[in-house]
């Protein structure tokens, strides 16, 4: 007789309470090192060509992670409350942005597109910030809705507010701005509960308004189409893809070895942002590949783990929302660079060059951590008094365990069960509602006067005679 096969267990530290915090922090603080190693050996060769210090842009990129890191501090502190209340007027300030980038003299345009705004120091760019907040003011309206949630209220407010910021960023133009804002969209309705027959909806009206836009601007359909046979024409929409696959081939198992990549000489463009991943390859190798892909899944873990153990449903939705996003645009852009996706243009977060996009990254990192720790076991972690001070200075105790927020609900309505999405409709119980009455009260018996009997005189004194105990209950004699 076979023995029985025997389950794989999961080690001991994967039940820590604190886990999902050291798996988030972990997985992107070894991506961002990764990422400034690369910025440091992709961006050297085109500074130096351009009379520039060699060292210059990897040196600002490591300014902009120490911003970054500074803005994930702050995110990791903010109370989920403060967060809710706010959101609605963060969506408020971003579509203020949208529109204001798309003023000439106040929005840069750069490579034929106006996506940016000049702060003097370094140039902002709102559509990276119109994706965060789209996420947590979608998971704040979501959970509000959840009691009473159908298929018409998970859209509603969602939809119409996606439309308009896809609207504003396609203005600029930025295609591959709408395609990640259209990640975070599915995150939301995806935890909402949407059911998946209308994620297939939303692929046939996504498919038809990309046929509209080229038929708007025929060059579109070229560069769509060009990851399908890049050779076809290898000066132009296929050019980059080209360069990115020969950096990949010659990379092989383990890498040319970091820093002596040929095609960051000014051979394959934006090998430091968009095509890092294949500068990547050259010089790590399909190990150091495999290594970047293995970090991204295990964010991916850490935040889908986080909205399962969460207690608050917007913390849940958020999450889920936060994490599709990272790791669909990091599986866009590997995707193109290795010819499996059209070429969308959006950066491989943590690694890319990009100020805005590293700040706002980190800060999501951030958020994820402080999502980390409202999970109930790390509730009670937090609030013990051994922990060191660096931990007591980075995650702060929660004032009280964090509770979901749900919407006030009338009398008639504290049985309703949760209702079904998709139905538009929702159950109640069969069974009655279980009251409790109130013990009724009877009013205690008026108190009685004992009757006075006369003692006998003993030695010409009178004796008192001892007087009966009242009764507690009645008040009268027992």
């Amino acid at each position: 007789m076979r023995p029985p096969a025997r389950r794989w267990a999961a080690p001991a530290w994967m039940d820590g309470p604190m886990t999902s915090c050291h798996l988030v922090l972990g997985a992107a603080g070894l991506l961002l090192l990764i990422g400034l190693v690369m910025v440091f050996s992709a961006s050297s060769i085109e500074a130096a060509l351009a009379q520039e210090a060699a060292w210059a842009p990897g040196v600002q990129q490591l300014v902009w992670a120490g911003l970054g890191l500074t803005a994930m501090l702050v995110t990791m502190r903010l109370p989920v409350g403060l967060i809710r209340r706010w959101s609605p007027f963060a969506l408020v300030a971003v579509a203020v942005l949208l529109l204001l980038v798309l003023v000439p003299g106040i929005g840069v345009r750069l490579n034929g597109a106006r996506q940016w705004i000049d702060l003097g120091f370094t140039l902002f760019q709102p559509s990276e910030l119109a994706k965060i907040v789209l996420a947590l003011w979608g998971a704040h309206v979501l959970a509000l809705r959840e009691r009473y949630l159908t298929t018409t209220s998970l859209l509603v407010p969602v939809l119409p507010v996606f439309g308009v910021l896809s609207l504003l960023i396609i203005a600029e133009p930025d295609f591959g701005g709408v395609v990640s804002l259209g990640l975070v969209l599915v995150g939301l309705l995806w935890a909402g509960g949407m059911p998946l027959r209308w994620f297939g909806a939303f692929a046939a009206v996504g498919a038809l308004l990309i046929a509209l836009l080229v038929a708007v601007a025929p060059y579109r359909m070229d560069r769509i189409t060009a990851f399908m046979d890049p050779f076809a024409d290898p000066t132009d929409t296929g050019f980059q893809a080209i360069r990115g696959f020969y950096a990949l081939a010659s990379g092989g198992w383990s890498g040319v070895g970091l820093g002596n990549s040929a095609m960051k000489w000014n051979i394959l463009p934006e090998a430091e942002s968009d095509y890092i991943f294949a500068i990547i390859g050259e010089e790590l190798g399909f190990l150091g590949c495999l290594v970047v892909v293995t970090l991204y899944g295990v964010l991916a873990y850490a935040g889908f783990r986080i909205a399962k153990r969460a207690a608050d449903r917007f913390v849940q939705l958020a999450s889920v929302a936060i994490t599709v996003w990272l790791v669909g645009q990091a599986t866009m852009n590997m995707g193109y660079v290795v010819g499996l996706l059209p070429v969308t243009g959006v950066t491989l977060p943590l690694i890319s060059a990009g100020g805005t996009s590293l700040i706002l990254t980190l800060a999501v990192i951030g958020l994820l951590a402080r999502f980390a720790c409202t999970e109930p076991a790390a509730v009670e972690a937090l609030r013990a008094r051994d922990r060191g001070r660096l931990s007591r200075l980075l995650l702060p105790a929660p004032s009280a365990a964090v509770e979901p927020v749900r919407p006030r609900r009338r009398p008639e309505d504290q049985d309703a069960q949760r209702p079904v999405v998709g139905s538009g409709r929702t159950v109640v119980p069969a069974r009655a509602p279980v009251r409790r009455e109130r013990p009724v009260r009877t009013p205690a018996a008026p108190r009685q006067a004992a009757p006075r009997q006369a003692a006998p005189r003993q030695g010409g004194a009178r004796a008192s005679a001892p007087r009966p105990a009242p009764d507690r209950r009645s008040g009268g004699p027992r």
